[in-house]
């Protein structure tokens, strides 16, 4: 498709010369976004033109992609390094907050957002939840509106122990460590704190089950 793209264009009008190469500027710049590298641009130039000129890189195509591979597996360490120690830093300011509770000394941290009633979730159940996660900084990572499964048992140490005691209908804004989080596994945010808000809609999906099976079922919840 870009073959064909920059093809038409070069056999316009000799200005549309200027605006292929350009664009073709634009391309390269995207793909060096997407490395997140610091590169050097005047090298990155001098190589092009040594390219057209026939001369020899300083590495082969293998060196240079395990040098990349290098710079980012290193800079995702600094990152993460960065990321944990905002993390551990908020987590001891935000203890000492007015209706903060600590379910894991350094790890866990927790803010009732509204009351809930009726049943109570237990350590063995499946509850119905909607979930909406963001980073420190703001940025959303996870967002589900609607109401979704969460198996305690196959979810992140966070969940299993953050939702334990949760009444239907409380909100909950979980401040999880990103060792009880999802750890240095985060592209974007590798080791960061996590935030999330919690809302139990269904204590354990077995209750709704109970009910389509049987409309009369009296459920303790009501």
């Amino acid at each position: 498709m870009l073959t064909v793209f920059c093809t038409v264009l070069l056999l316009s009008t000799p200005t549309n010369l200027e605006k292929v190469s350009e664009s073709l500027g634009h391309l390269i710049g995207k793909h060096i976004e997407n490395l997140d590298l610091p590169l050097d641009l005047n090298a990155l130039a001098k190589g092009i033109e040594a390219e057209r000129m026939g001369n020899d890189a300083p590495l082969n195509e293998e060196e240079c992609l395990e040098a990349i591979a290098s710079l980012q597996e290193k800079k995702q360490e600094e990152l993460a390094k960065k990321n944990l120690e905002e993390a551990e830093k908020y987590l001891a300011a935000n203890k000492e907050k007015s209706g903060i509770q600590t379910l894991a000394e350094g790890k866990l941290q927790y803010q009732i957002a509204k009351e809930g009633k009726g049943q109570k979730v237990e350590s063995y159940n499946s509850p119905i939840v909607r979930i909406l996660g963001r980073y420190l900084d703001g940025k959303p990572f996870s967002a589900s509106p609607e109401e979704e499964l969460l198996v305690l048992e196959e979810s992140i140490p966070a969940f299993r122990l953050g939702l334990i005691g949760m009444n239907e209908g409380e909100v909950r804004t979980l401040f999880v460590h990103p060792e009880l989080g999802y750890g240095e596994e985060s592209h974007l945010h590798p080791g960061a704190l996590l935030i999330f808000e919690v809302e139990v809609v269904r204590a354990d999906a077995a209750t709704d089950e109970e009910i389509a099976l049987d409309p009369s079922f009296n459920s303790s919840l009501q």
